[in-house]
C-alpha cells in the first residue's frame, strides 16, 4: 500500500530571494556559512542567539542548528547538504527539527498547518576583490504572515552577518 504525501500547490507556496553586496572577500564569507563557531555568531534574527551550531559540510552530510529567542525557547532547524561547490554554492534541505536532529512539523513550533516539513535553501556566492555577492533562495515558503517573517528573520540574520564580517 503507497502512502500519499500531500504537497502543497505552487500557488500556496513562494520562492523567497534575498540578494547582499557583503564588504569581504567570498573566503571569509564561505567560512562564515560554514565554520560553525563563526556561523553562531550570526545565525538567527536580532534578538535571537546561537547556542547550537553543527556543520557536516559535504553532500549527503547534515546540519543542526538552534536558535533562542530571549525567554529562552528554543527553535531548532536541520537539513541535508545536497550540493556544495566551494565558494560558490550550498544547497540543502530546510526543516524544523528537535534537538536531536528529527524533523518536526512547523506546528511544533506555533507555525501554521501548512507550513510544508521540507524546504530548500540555495546560497550562492559571487566574490570579487574584497566584495562578495550572496544570494540566497528559500524555496517552498508558505505565502502570507510567515513568508514575511522569514523574510525579516533572514534578513536580520544577514545583517549580523554583515557586521560579523566588517569586525
Amino acid at each position: 500500500m503507497a502512502i500519499q504525501r500531500e504537497t502543497i500547490p505552487k500557488a500556496a507556496t513562494s520562492d523567497l530571494v534575498i540578494e547582499r553586496e557583503l564588504d569581504a572577500p567570498v573566503k571569509k564569507v564561505w567560512e562564515a556559512w560554514t565554520n560553525p563557531r563563526k556561523m553562531k555568531r550570526w545565525w538567527g534574527p536580532k534578538i535571537f542567539t546561537a547556542p547550537v551550531v553543527k556543520i557536516d559540510l559535504r553532500v549527503g552530510g547534515k546540519y543542526l542548528a538552534c536558535m533562542r529567542d530571549p525567554q529562552g525557547k528554543d527553535y531548532w532547524s536541520t537539513g541535508v547538504y545536497k550540493e556544495i561547490v566551494p565558494m560558490k554554492r550550498i544547497v540543502a534541505t530546510d526543516s524544523f527539527a528537535d534537538e536531536k536532529g528529527n524533523v518536526v512539523p512547523g506546528s511544533h513550533y506555533g507555525m501554521s498547518d501548512d507550513f510544508p516539513l521540507e524546504m530548500l535553501l540555495t546560497v550562492d556566492f559571487e566574490g570579487e576583490g574584497n566584495r562578495t555577492k550572496l544570494v540566497l533562495r528559500h524555496d517552498g515558503m508558505p505565502n502570507g504572515e510567515q513568508a514575511q517573517m522569514a523574510r525579516q528573520g533572514w534578513n536580520e540574520s544577514l545583517d549580523k552577518l554583515a557586521e560579523l564580517l566588517r569586525g
